[in-house]
């Protein structure tokens, strides 16, 4: 991997107790040729010193939009960087990110700064799990912020749990991949994404918990790559992320039409959606009284889009799958591999706390034609969607 030999890296410090490995940092990005400019929020202060950053970088450290009186400093430093770095990303400067909140230099240069985003949140198990946090999560990474990690680990206070800021060393990693070149230019690639809501009457529907953002994040993952990406996105609460051309539908017959009609034209399908496998045989044409009894449901299956794109899959072209599984996963990941002739298979824990639907971590391993690929682990969506985007470009060139 290239360092970043000239490019100018703009290193924001929060106020945790991991801001003391922004130092690491610092020299690492330092180390490999980088011009590493770094700013802090007053609540780091109490954590690292700017005059340690300083003289690490050979460069200023900014703690107030004052301190450069005469210049607009958020302005300035926001123009004057090629990659902005936040660590650790506490969830109130998450929070702040994702709402465009601007009330100290660090918040201020980061909302007028428009380059690529490298952020590695840090903060207790609870406040990274919690429902806020986690929208907060998909919405930056919708707008195509490269969220590392939390890992499991050591947390403040003596306790364990995932939320834990990842290593200096994998951080400098995601800042330098900032800078190489595209490896998945003039690749098309289709994603699904989200549920579908199959209609009962007008105001109710059947439907599953997938929020989309297992999808969304591969089609932010592969457009930040370079690749041509069409994300056709069900129902969800995730909005969908910036440089992919977006299909909206609601049900299973509709995602059908959209997935169909552009299928043939890709180099790689990822079919991440959840799509309803039963839909209601007839529909009410008005709301279903409650005063009425309860109305017999009859169901009828949808179409299986992903076993027909097996089917009619051409030559060189990589059709990947998911698989949402309570029981043994690997075995019924690699059976549903084989049964609906896939080229890769995500296959993912679901029922339990910490992973599926709804969370911000997947239990998942990802299996091959000829096995398994990797061994069942705890991911984060993002790390997932890049190891999928990984595997889906290596078997591609495989073929072609």
């Amino acid at each position: 991997m290239a360092e970043p030999h000239g490019r100018r890296v703009l290193l924001a410090v929060t106020g945790g107790i991991a801001a003391y490995k922004s130092a690491i940092l610092a020299r690492l990005l330092t180390a490999g040729g980088a011009d590493v400019t770094t700013m802090l929020t007053e609540a780091a202060t109490r954590f690292v010193g700017p005059d340690t950053l300083a003289a690490l970088t050979g460069r200023p450290a900014y703690t107030s939009l004052w301190d450069r009186p005469g210049e607009v400093l958020h302005v300035r430093l926001a123009h004057d960087a090629d990659v902005a770095v936040v660590v650790p990303c506490t969830a109130n400067v998450l929070a702040k990110l994702a709402h465009g909140i601007a009330d100290d230099l660090v918040t201020s240069t980061m909302l007028e700064y428009a380059g690529p985003v490298v952020l590695a949140p840090a903060m207790h198990t609870g406040m990274w799990t919690a429902a806020a946090t986690q929208a907060n999560i998909a919405t930056l990474a919708a707008r195509g912020v490269q969220i590392v990690g939390p890992v499991e680990g050591a947390l403040a206070h003596g306790d364990e749990g995932l939320g834990r800021m990842s290593e200096p060393e994998d951080i400098a990693a995601a800042v330098r991949a900032v800078f190489e070149p595209g490896d998945l230019a003039g690749v098309r690639i289709l994603v699904t994404a989200g549920p579908t809501h199959e209609p009962l009457d007008p105001v109710r529907f059947i439907g599953n918990r997938s929020s989309g953002t297992m999808g969304v994040a591969v089609a932010a993952e592969a457009a930040r790559r370079g690749a041509d990406v069409t994300l056709v996105l069900g129902p969800g609460t995730v909005p969908p992320p910036v440089g992919a051309d977006v299909v909206h539908v609601e049900t299973a017959d509709e995602m059908h039409a959209a997935v169909t009609a552009r299928a043939g034209d890709a180099d790689v399908v990822v079919m991440a959606a959840a799509v309803a496998d039963f839909r209601p045989k007839s529909v009410a044409d008005v709301k279903l009284k409650k005063e009425s009894g309860v109305p017999e449901l009859v169901l009828e299956p949808t179409p299986d889009i992903i076993a027909e794109l097996g089917e009619a899959k051409r030559t060189g072209q990589i059709l990947v799958g998911f698989a949402a599984e309570t029981g043994d996963v690997e075995a019924a990941g690699t059976e549903k591999l084989r049964r609906k002739h896939l080229d890769l298979l995500v296959a993912n824990v679901v029922g339990r706390a910490g992973t599926g639907f709804g969370s911000s971590t997947n239990d998942a391993l990802i299996i091959g034609p000829t096995g398994t690929v990797g061994p069942m682990q705890r991911w984060t969506k993002g790390e997932l969607a890049r190891a999928i985007v990984d595997r889906a470009r290596d078997a591609l060139r495989s073929v072609t």
